[in-house]
């Protein structure tokens, strides 16, 4: 089994924050978004990893040290890591087919912008499972048409009549994506486009109209990080999770000084915590101190100093000196607002 990762874009919607850090690399609950992502597939699919292709943007932003954090990840997970380059923001068909060499064989397609929950088996008689999330308003998503076998027979985007409420999340499994890679290839040579850009949807319509047998796998939780606002509830709902998993959060190397810590919360390794309450909902990172400071509901990355502060839903980023009253405050990587 392979996981392709397309992860080339800027995540503008996200700025200061992914100004200087890929979005797919900034941490929710202690844990880069793409590490956390394929870790959780890698638990679905309940079978060897043997190889995790990444396909990254500029290398002047996606650097050595990007590659070096996939790298680990695919290790750790007994897998090779290849990483690919999409040289132009041409849609997600094109980002596919920039990790060419590696479509082959059976294999999850997956964009790094999005946290998942589930539990379920891949279908074995499907060419293909598109994941699915039930939703109230189906209208604002693109959604699957199934047919009386419920089986997919068509993807619908942002339907203006109800077709089915089950979203596409971005998460789609090939038992061989060598079928995908020969759609995709003829969309490109027929310069097939949607809105400027190749879309997979494009490569997958033309596998339907073949007949391929396309299922849904359904997700118990589809979690965003799109922005600010959906980042922090995603933040939010994955501390409660791993709470009840049981998962240590709280690194024992964190100094408590006239401190509390109001479950559940991350907080990393060698930060100091002084005459200050976080919580709940709250992840700090490595090697930050919080002095005279109340935080809920937010998220602290590394290296940072929080003075004087009574934060809710606030974003802050690394190597940043804040000392301020502002309270629902976003601020990226080396700022300082004293």
């Amino acid at each position: 089994m392979k996981i392709i990762v397309p992860m080339a874009g800027r995540g503008s919607r996200l700025r200061p924050h992914s100004l200087t850090v890929p979005k797919p690399l900034i941490p929710v609950a202690g844990q880069p978004i793409v590490h956390r992502l394929v870790k959780d597939i890698a638990k679905v699919l309940k079978q060897p990893i043997e190889e995790i292709a990444f396909v990254l943007g500029d290398p002047a932003f996606f650097g050595d040290d990007v590659v070096e954090s996939l790298t680990a990840l695919a290790e750790d997970l007994g897998a090779k890591a290849s990483i690919y380059r999409q040289d132009q923001p041409l849609g997600t068909g094109h980002a596919i087919m920039s990790a060419e060499p590696s479509l082959s064989g059976p294999a999850v397609i997956a964009y790094a912008d999005t946290l998942i929950r589930a539990e379920f088996d891949l279908d074995s008689t499907a060419d293909s499972v598109i994941w699915t999330k039930h939703v109230e308003n189906p209208e604002a998503y693109g959604v699957v048409k199934l047919d009386k076998n419920e089986n997919i027979v068509e993807l619908v985007e942002k339907p203006d009549t109800f077709v089915s409420d089950q979203a596409v999340i971005g998460i789609y499994y090939f038992k061989d994506v060598a079928v995908l890679k020969q759609k995709l290839q003829e969309v490109l040579d027929e310069n097939v486009m949607n809105g400027g850009e190749y879309q997979i949807n494009d490569g997958i319509k033309r596998m339907m109209a073949d007949g391929r047998i396309f299922k849904t796998g359904t997700v118990d939780e589809w979690m965003d990080c799109g922005n600010k606002t959906v980042t922090l509830e995603t933040n939010a709902k994955m501390l409660g999770f791993l709470n009840a998993d049981g998962e240590e959060l709280v690194d024992g190397s964190v100094i408590l000084e006239d401190s509390k810590i109001i479950e559940p919360c991350f907080v990393g390794k060698g930060t100091v915590l002084r005459n200050t309450t976080i919580g709940p909902y709250v992840s700090v990172g490595n090697h930050c101190v919080l002095e005279n400071t109340t935080v809920k509901n937010s998220l602290i990355q590394n290296r940072t100093t929080v003075k004087n502060a009574n934060l809710d839903e606030a974003m802050i980023g690394n190597h940043v000196s804040y000392d301020g009253n502002f309270t629902k405050i976003s601020i990226g990587d080396y700022s300082v607002l004293e």
